[in-house]
């Protein structure tokens, strides 16, 4: 069997100042408790918290700290995912470093969360990576999943696992439980999903197998989630089918049609039609819709101040 030890750390976030000296005491923490862990993902901007006034060119020294903790215990590190500036543009990046401390490839946020997460520029690459001998991953972040299409590329090109840092604290964080789900369902995957909490999000981190099953959910509080994972299981479920049932992927292949909606020019009146991607705003009725109160109500008959102080 190979199986594979991964642990996620569900901890309160800070927009106020950097979160890197706890992100280290976690870590410190961690592996002393458990030792045996080969990798470890923290939740979506983890370091400095969700604002992009705290964009750092890469490389920085945040960077070679994280790439020392790695060293440090010899894991695979993804901790989480920073607001990267390029020029005037700024990415939310996640980085990979391996138990040697070396930088092995960054991801690029593909679908940053407009129109609310303004000011970040989309990425436009997918990223995977193997540990050798044992499984090929894919990294993808919060809002990505919400697009199937950014999961399905990534188990086409054989990730068997999908990190994936999230901060959500909004109310759709239930919603979001069942896409994981169905992600690791449809793509015969693990989908390890970390979230923070404070500044960070509302926690509930999840862990689903490629049946879709739920392995462990965390509560609101801090945690840890280390799991070892059986990724022998995901070789079964594509071979064999999901509960023995459907097969996606093999169909997915066997009937892969030309999806015109994915031509590159193409034009989609309906989508057009849906207006432009900006937050919504008071809804505006006609005149005559409401009733203009142009003095206030009375009071209740014979009914004295004094009387109404002495009820309520």
């Amino acid at each position: 069997m190979r199986s594979f030890s991964i642990a996620g750390i569900q901890m309160n976030v800070s927009a106020a100042h950097s979160n890197l000296e706890m992100m280290k005491f976690k870590l410190d923490v961690l592996m002393s408790i458990y030792p045996w862990v080969q990798m470890v993902v923290f939740s979506e901007l983890c370091a400095h918290g969700p604002l992009t006034h705290f964009a750092r060119e890469f490389p920085n020294s945040d960077l070679e700290e994280f790439q020392n903790m790695a060293a440090k215990y010899g894991i695979w590190l993804l901790p989480g995912s920073m607001f990267e500036k390029e020029g005037n543009d700024v990415y939310n990046t996640a980085v990979v470093i391996n138990p040697s401390g070396h930088l092995v490839g960054k991801y690029r946020k593909m679908f940053p969360f407009f129109p609310y997460e303004e000011g970040v520029k989309p990425g436009e690459e997918f990223f995977i990576f193997d540990v050798p001998e044992v499984a090929r991953f894919g990294v993808s972040i919060c809002y990505d999943m919400w697009f199937p299409e950014t999961s399905r590329t990534l188990a086409t090109k054989g990730a068997e696992v999908i990190l994936h840092p999230t901060l959500t604290g909004t109310m759709d964080r239930d919603i979001e439980l069942a896409i994981a789900r169905s992600t690791a369902a449809i793509n015969q995957c693990y989908f390890f999903d970390v979230n923070g909490l404070g500044a960070g999000g509302n926690g509930k981190s999840i862990v689903c197998g490629p049946d879709g099953r739920v392995l462990y959910q965390a509560g609101q509080i801090e945690e840890f989630i280390p799991m070892e994972l059986d990724i022998d299981a995901v070789k079964r479920s594509r071979e064999r089918g999901v509960l023995r049932l459907g097969q996606p992927l093999k169909s997915f292949r066997d009937h892969l049609a030309e999806f015109t909606i994915y031509q590159k020019g193409v034009r989609h009146p309906y989508l057009d039609s849906l207006g432009p991607l900006i937050k919504p705003s008071k809804i505006k009725k006609k005149e005559g819709d409401l009733k203009v109160i142009s003095q206030p109500p009375s009071s209740p008959p014979n009914v004295q101040p004094d009387d109404l102080n002495e009820k309520y």
